[in-house]
């Protein structure tokens, strides 16, 4: 018997080349078939999926979750259910002095698949910026010992190289990021911003399967010029360095992302998602898929940038409904008309389609429903955005319906006879 189908839904599973109306059925927390019309007499349970997109779930290789120790970290749980990502990659939130607790009381305490990149700071990124002011702190043999420690969670090494974070100490942080990606046989995902350095200067440490992440911001200069890719960000391309979105609070230009594509550089598709980015412009990771949607990327395409591409660059199990595979399942309403999204810049563009999530699996599990947390007081809220906060909080606080009516019950409640007993109307 199966535990699970799910049924009549569209299948993109990009890593199996399949899109198509097919069921998924789940045993043992793995997929165990995946095929058009399953025998629901197999099935434990089955859902209806018709009319729906069914995907792997969603990798999102660029968040923050080290909540409640760092400034921008962020708690997963409170989206992953109604968002579909059940891979989720911490992108530097810890480095050596802070790795044991984010794998305690972060990766450990969650069923979601969570990874991280070591910070090459090990201060990490309890502050909003300035992690490599202190050289003493990038301390390469101190990161490698605690990455040894913690192998199956560390998939790779992260530094933000902009002139806030660096200080004077200019490509210093970087060649250390380096060293200490290389000693690990593992990716270093480098942050760009404002310049100095800049992507020239970033660009020759960088080799193939390392990812230059925020590859669309407007703040960095290097990527586009007259609405092309410079030659400096053709040549990464060429080395096979990852190209990674990282929309965040500030770091996503439509005009960038559209000459990119254009000239055939996809990146992956990912959030930044943190404290300050949560509530608007990046919000989620579906809602960035259908910004790069409205950019020019196809639907397929922008599923296999949130799913097996990501899962790959770091690689990681999830991103596909193969049979054996975990069952991390994500179901979506998808509504097609003309869509305003925007970038951090203001710039409008209209994305063809929306997806809103229906059911989040991971293991075959569906995750229940989970309240966020108000943000913390040093996120900074626009007018609209402190409205719509008290808002949710509203929302959530009223949600629970109560009953009062006879007929609401499927059965009434007897009354009890002259002299019988009665709990207060409870029924065993």
């Amino acid at each position: 018997m199966w535990d699970l189908v799910l049924r009549g839904g569209r299948v993109i599973d990009p890593a199996s080349g399949l899109d198509g109306t097919a069921d998924v059925a789940v045993r043992a927390g793995r997929v165990a078939a995946v095929a058009p019309c399953l025998p629901a007499s197999r099935a434990v349970r089955t859902a209806d999926a018709s009319g729906r997109l069914v995907l792997p779930g969603l990798v999102d290789l660029h968040t923050h979750l080290w909540h409640g120790a760092t400034y921008w970290g962020l708690d997963a749980d409170a989206l992953a259910w109604r968002t579909g990502v059940t891979t989720w990659v911490d992108a530097g939130s810890a480095g050596a002095y802070s790795m044991d607790g984010l794998r305690r009381w972060v990766a450990d305490a969650t069923p979601l698949r969570v990874h991280a990149l070591i910070n090459v700071s090990g201060l990490g990124l309890v502050g909003r910026t300035g992690e490599h002011h202190v050289l003493e702190n990038l301390d390469v043999d101190a990161a490698a010992a605690a990455a040894a420690r913690h192998g199956d969670l560390v998939r790779g090494v992260k530094a933000r190289i902009d002139r806030h974070t660096v200080g004077a100490h200019g490509l210093e942080p970087l060649r250390r990021a380096v060293e200490l990606a290389r000693r690990l046989e593992r990716p270093l995902m480098v942050h760009i911003g404002y310049g100095p350095p800049s992507i020239d200067d970033i660009a020759p440490l960088l080799t193939e399967g390392d990812i230059l992440t925020h590859c669309a911001t407007g703040v960095a200069a290097g990527l586009v010029t007259e609405g092309r890719p410079t030659d400096t960000l053709s040549r990464l391309r060429d080395t096979g360095v990852v190209f990674d979105l990282g929309h965040g609070s500030g770091a996503f230009d439509f005009d960038v992302l559209e000459a990119e594509l254009a000239a055939g550089i996809t990146p992956v598709v990912s959030t930044d998602l943190h404290v300050r980015s949560v509530h608007g412009p990046a919000f989620d990771l579906p809602t960035v898929m259908g910004k790069a949607v409205a950019a020019g990327m196809d639907l397929a395409e922008a599923v296999r940038s949130a799913t097996v591409r990501p899962a790959r660059a770091l690689g990681l199990a999830g991103g596909t409904l193969t049979v054996g595979a975990d069952a991390d399942i994500a179901v979506f309403d998808v509504e097609h008309g003309a869509f305003p999204v925007v970038d951090v810049h203001g710039g409008i563009r209209e994305a063809p389609l929306r997806l809103t999530n229906t059911a989040t699996y991971v293991s075959g599990r569906e995750l229940p429903p989970r309240a966020a947390p108000s943000p913390p007081e040093w996120v900074p809220l626009s007018a609209a955005q402190e409205r719509a906060e008290a808002e949710r909080r509203s929302r959530v606080r009223h949600s629970v319906r109560h009953l009062d009516r006879p007929e609401d019950f499927d059965e009434p409640f007897p009354r009890p006879a002259d002299g019988e007993h009665t709990d207060g109307g409870a029924r065993r």
